[in-house]
């Protein structure tokens, strides 16, 4: 509510406000677009003439956030029944998606401060049955810059507008049918980003650039590392113990919540478009690259995240249609195997790091047995075409 009046942070008002737009007539999207514009330039305007200067110079969003409470005062006073109902939900989602935003940051601080040892040595010994690719790939990165990394820095950074274009393409037909379709994207989206966060506390790790680098900045993670050998230098093999770490740094490593919500976007995707698959593709492949190359993840992070994602997508799914057989098998695997990966870095990354030739392939099928699971059993929920029946050739009166 602050920032109703004040500078708001950089977050996703105007793609709730983009979310809020699909129960509305394309005539209702332009004014309240043009009205949400409008709103921010007279924002913008006081704040120049009083001298205001917000800390991340992020000016805009106040007129998104209005809009959206706007809309939702005109349902409850000026709509009923239907379709009061369909304005309230969009305006509910839109402002969910701001929500997660915000409970997403309390989350990373929360663990900055509820956290203090970081379990990173665990997971960078088991990164050693994969090849240790955060690494290899940090090189590879380095090699390409700065196009490389500027693109995928991109990439990185703006995964919830690749989110929301899905989204968007996934309830294009709301305004017209006056419902929302049984599942989509945002759902899935949010649930990840509010129950990862509690394996960070069971999990807690910062990532290879804090943890064997010098820290996102270049510089501040030195000191509480554990020595400075990210990329250059894959780590010794030892027995690990937590390390403490700073009060600032998230962690926010395991599971690989990026990865998590990158593997949705593909998901989601499938359906779509030969373009929207194609980017679909794109930003499953660069984000995976990026966690990697930027040292914000370790590969067991990743085949965790994937995991994760999968059986929270099965999960919501088997929820929407009924719970069945192959829906209870199918999210009990999931979180059999998440369970597993978890345990299994935590008191035995000695033994996977010790015969990588044995585990490494291990942890691998052991995702894509869930990969696996999760495609055969989305086919079998498919409607199938059911042929039309013929009638049957009447005799010829006598």
């Amino acid at each position: 509510m602050r920032e109703v009046i004040f500078a708001p942070k950089p977050g996703p008002l105007y793609g709730g406000l983009a979310l809020t737009m699909v129960v509305l007539t394309w005539r209702q999207r332009f004014i309240a677009a043009g009205a949400a514009v409008g709103i921010d330039i007279v924002f913008v305007l006081a704040r120049w003439a009083v001298g205001a200067r917000p800390a991340d110079g992020h000016f805009f969003g106040n007129g998104a956030l209005w809009v959206m409470l706007a809309c939702g005062v005109i349902a409850v006073t000026r709509r009923t029944g239907g379709e009061r109902v369909l304005l309230l939900k969009g305006v509910g989602l839109g402002l969910l998606l701001v929500t997660g935003r915000k409970t997403g940051d309390a989350w990373l601080l929360i663990t900055s401060k509820a956290r203090p040892a970081v379990l990173d040595q665990y997971v960078a010994v088991v990164d050693h049955a994969l090849g240790n690719p955060s690494w290899l790939v940090g090189r590879l990165l380095r090699a390409t810059d700065p196009i490389g990394t500027h693109l995928l820095g991109v990439v990185y950074a703006q995964l919830a507008v690749a989110a929301i274009v899905v989204a968007l393409y996934q309830l294009r037909d709301v305004a017209v049918e006056r419902r929302f379709p049984r599942h989509h994207l945002v759902r899935t989206f949010l649930v990840i980003g509010l129950l990862g966060p509690g394996i960070y506390m069971l999990f807690p790790m910062v990532g290879p650039v804090f943890a064997y680098g010098p820290g996102a900045s270049g510089t501040g993670g030195v000191q509480w590392a554990v020595a400075n050998l990210w990329p250059d230098t894959p780590p010794p093999l030892h027995t690990p113990h937590p390390m403490p770490y700073d009060g600032i740094t998230p962690r926010n490593c395991m599971p690989s919540l990026h990865t998590a919500w990158a593997t949705a976007i593909f998901i989601h995707s499938r359906k779509g478009p030969r373009v929207l698959r194609y980017a679909g593709t794109f930003w499953l492949v660069a984000t995976l690259t990026a966690t990697l190359g930027f040292g914000y993840h370790y590969g067991a992070d990743l085949v965790a995240g994937v995991v994760f994602a999968l059986t929270i997508e099965a999960a919501l799914r088997s929820f929407d249609r009924g719970w069945d057989r192959q829906g209870v098998r199918l999210v009990v695997h999931g979180t059999t195997v998440f369970a597993a990966l978890l345990v299994s870095y935590r008191y035995l990354p000695m033994e996977l790091a010790r015969h990588p030739a044995v585990y490494g392939p291990l942890l691998i099928l052991a995702m894509a047995s869930v990969v696996s699971g999760y495609v055969r059993t989305t086919r079998l929920w498919e409607p199938k075409a059911v042929p039309t029946r013929q009638p049957e050739p009447q005799p010829e009166p006598v």
